[in-house]
């Protein structure tokens, strides 16, 4: 069965170009016009992945977001938005958001973040089929670095005796980073864990994520566990 998508966009030539690119790359499309009828659909038929533009009148994709999020749905999200600030990435962040598109953008661009998103919740092939998938390693219980604590397992993490919040994409950059601890990961390896797809150097993606993760791991008087290495990477250390 192809994967479903469930697509809210208020512009009606963007809704219907996307949809139609989406229906002809394999998926199946759910497209409707704002935020109330994005939520009543996802109640309705729960889509494998939902694309939501920030920017629509009523009930916007950022509030859309919230509401999935606080009735524990975990739907990977991505957001189209053409706010382009770090403030306007991190409030979709925010909001629950596992990724985001900025307008205008290369539909191309946008089928490479939807696989990688999928990728994330079982394997799919080109296209978004769905693609066997390989067995699984047992679970580690527990992987620590650098005076952090990571349950691969239950998914959970902390900074000594404080419990982590963290979204999916935080957490999985989080174990890339404590499972290399004090190697120096470069941005195209990270882009190729975490996303499967390397944006390239023009993407700020990756350095939006490293300073959220900085927010919710630094603490006062404690040393800065996320470093950056100028034009190469980040590694995680306590120096």
């Amino acid at each position: 069965m192809p994967h479903t998508v469930l697509l809210a966009e208020d512009d009606r030539a963007i809704r219907n170009a996307l949809e139609r690119a989406l229906t002809l790359e394999g998926y199946q499309v759910m497209a409707v016009a704002d935020g109330v009828e994005a939520l009543a659909q996802a109640h309705r038929n729960r889509p494998d992945v939902l694309v939501l533009d920030v920017m629509m009148p009523g009930i916007d994709g950022l509030q859309v977001c919230r509401v999935l999020r606080a009735e524990g749905d975990r739907t990977p999200v991505l957001m189209l938005t053409a706010l382009v600030e770090t403030a306007d990435r991190i409030a979709g962040l925010d909001a629950g958001a596992d990724d985001y598109v900025v307008k205008p953008f290369d539909v191309e661009e946008v089928f490479a973040r939807l696989r990688a998103l999928l990728r994330r919740t079982g394997s799919v092939n080109a296209g978004g089929a769905p693609a066997a998938e390989a067995p699984k390693p047992l679970p580690e219980r527990f992987i620590e670095a650098a005076a952090i604590r990571v349950d691969p397992q239950a998914r959970r993490a902390w900074r000594g005796a404080r419990e982590l919040e963290l979204t999916r994409t935080e957490f999985e950059l989080l174990e890339l980073l404590v499972r290399n601890a004090g190697i120096v990961l470069d941005h195209s390896t990270i882009y190729d864990r975490i996303w499967g797809y390397d944006f390239g150097p023009g993407s700020k993606n990756l350095a939006v994520y490293v300073g959220y993760l900085r927010r919710k791991l630094d603490e006062p008087d404690a040393p800065q566990l996320i470093h950056t290495v100028r034009g190469v990477g980040y590694v995680l250390r306590e120096d």
